[in-house]
This record gives C-alpha cells, structure tokens and sequence, in this order.
C-alpha cells in the first residue's frame, strides 16, 4: 500500500557541474607531511606537562606505545578535518602502520572523493541556499551514489565501494578512503540517511546506502578487536562517530572479541557531549584512560602528528 503523504520528485531538480559549483577548499592548500627536524624536540620541551600539556604527552605517547605493542590505533573524524587539508598527515599514519583503521561520517565521504576526483570541495552553502542550487553537483552525487550501489550489489561496505573507485583518482594521493583501500586496511563510512548533499539527488538508493552503511558499523566493531590496549581518537566528530562507536564496542565486548582496556582520545576545538561521554568517559570507566584535547584541527593535528613521527624514531 503506497504512502498517503505526497512527495517530491528528485528527478525534476535542476542541477549543477563541479566546474560551475567550484569550492571553498582546493588541493594545493592541503599540507604535505614534513619530517620534523631537531627543533621540534625543543618545542615539544617547552609544552609543560601540566594540565592540558600533560594530556597531550601522554595522548601521543599512547599512540607510539600502541604501534610499539602490535595494538591497533581507530582515528574517527568528521569532515571538517578533511577541509583543514589534513589528509595527507593521516595517511602518512596509515602508511606507517600507526593507524590501522578509520572512520569517518557521510560528509566526510563526500569531501573525500570530490578532493581525489576534482581537486577542490566545499561548497559556498550561504550563497547557494537561497536559489535552492546547494547541493545539487551532478557528478559528485551520480559519482558517489553510483558507487554506493554498486559496492552494495557485490556485498561491500560503504567505505570499501568508495576506496576502490577513487584509487585511480587524479588526487588519490589526498583521499584516505583510496589509501585505506590501497592498504587493505578498513575505512568506514557512517550516514544518517538525509544528512548529505547526495541524498538529494534521485541517483541515491536509500536500500544502498543504508546497507553499506550499516555493513560498515559491523566492520568497525570487528575492527576494534585490534585496540585492546591500543588507542580510539575522535577529531571533531561531535554526534555520528561517537553515536556509531558506542554501539560498535558494545557489540564487540558482547562478542567476545574486544576491546577491553584502551586509550581514549577526543581532540576537538571545544567540549562535544557526545565525544566526551560516549568515547572518552563511558568506554574507559572501569578500565582504560580518557583524554581530552582541545584546538582547532589545522593547528593542533599536525603538533600531535609530528610529536608521534618523532616518538616513532625509538621504536
């Protein structure tokens, strides 16, 4: 029996090109990992180890502790870290073994690919909003939609159908989902089905994404049998990551296969409930530690990324 609430007809939209659309955030701006020299032990010296400096020291050291160990270490973000240019650090991380998996929201997925495919993402949403064009780029919806379902009719997970399509991408060497894909390792992407630009266009296929997405959630619990005594670092995802891991792990721990005891880091540029309660403080309430870390991305990932490269040189 067919609903009794009318709808609107996507295939009537007007939409626009990449190339019209432009963006906000272009690759060129995105940040090339650079072996930290000397100085940088000095710098590293002068953040006291009080308060918020102690956290920082014993966030990182964690990190190195846990590549040290054979643990596994879970980075989750939200798309604005994408938009700092800070991709290349963290596939710097997955290429040398540091970061064995990663998670990321619906939006996250989309600044992903558009970056890897045309260079730029990001669009002005305050100048589009009012004529109703936001959102409406043919080919990063057609692109991702159709990547989506395609991976969904061969049983992939979302992350995994995006990773393989943009491994050939002009600027795969800026998309995390390719590197993960190129390294075997799990990326996961979780959507809150109408969040993201590409819900709106009628290439999506809620049956698809809602699959994948959930097919990914699985995964990340499966991959957190590899962090016992490892680390699970949110950047600025303040809702869906933490909503997704809080599940996850108690899926594992009610399996049997993780994750017991663990460091917990949230590194964010103010105080998300959700980050706090349900990575840092929850999970690690009868055993484990909580940190917390607060700066704006663009500055406080790349000090955190070069103190780990550094620590990784005794190891």
């Amino acid at each position: 029996m067919p609903s009794r609430y009318p709808e609107v007809d996507p295939n009537g939209l007007t939409r626009t090109s990449i190339a019209e659309r432009g963006g906000l955030v272009n690759v060129d701006s995105f940040v090339r990992p650079e072996m930290p020299d000397d100085g940088f032990d000095r710098l590293t010296a002068m953040i006291p180890d009080l308060f918020g400096g102690s956290d920082f020291h014993e966030a990182w050291r964690s990190v190195v502790a846990a590549k040290s160990g054979g643990r596994g270490v879970l980075v989750m973000f939200g798309a604005h870290f994408i938009k700092c240019g800070l991709s290349r650090l963290l596939i710097d991380l997955m290429e040398r073994g540091v970061v064995t998996a990663v998670a990321m929201n619906g939006a996250g997925a989309i600044h992903d690919y558009e970056i890897a495919k045309f260079g730029v993402t990001s669009e002005d949403v305050a100048a589009r909003l009012p004529d109703g064009s936001f959102g409406m780029c043919a080919e990063t919806a057609d692109g991702l939609n159709g990547a989506v379902s395609a991976g969904h009719a061969e049983e992939l997970g979302f992350g995994e159908s995006v990773g393989r399509e943009l491994v050939e991408a002009t600027h795969a060497d800026v998309s995390i989902l390719a590197a993960a894909y190129r390294l075997g390792l799990p990326a996961t992407v979780h959507v809150g089905v109408g969040t993201d630009i590409i819900h709106q266009h009628a290439s999506a296929d809620g049956a698809a994404i809602g699959a994948t997405s959930l097919k990914d959630m699985r995964i990340m619990s499966h991959a957190l049998a590899a962090v016992d005594d490892g680390v699970v670092m949110n950047v600025g995802s303040a809702v869906i990551l933490p909503e997704v891991f809080l599940k996850a792990l108690s899926m594992a721990r009610n399996l049997g296969i993780a994750a017991g005891r663990f460091t917990a880091i949230s590194m964010d540029m103010n105080e998300p409930y959700r980050a706090l309660t349900n990575v840092v403080r929850r999970p690690t309430a009868q055993e484990g530690t909580g940190l917390a870390l607060r700066g704006r991305h663009e500055l406080l990932f790349p000090l955190f990324w070069s103190a780990v490269v550094r620590g990784l040189r005794g190891v």
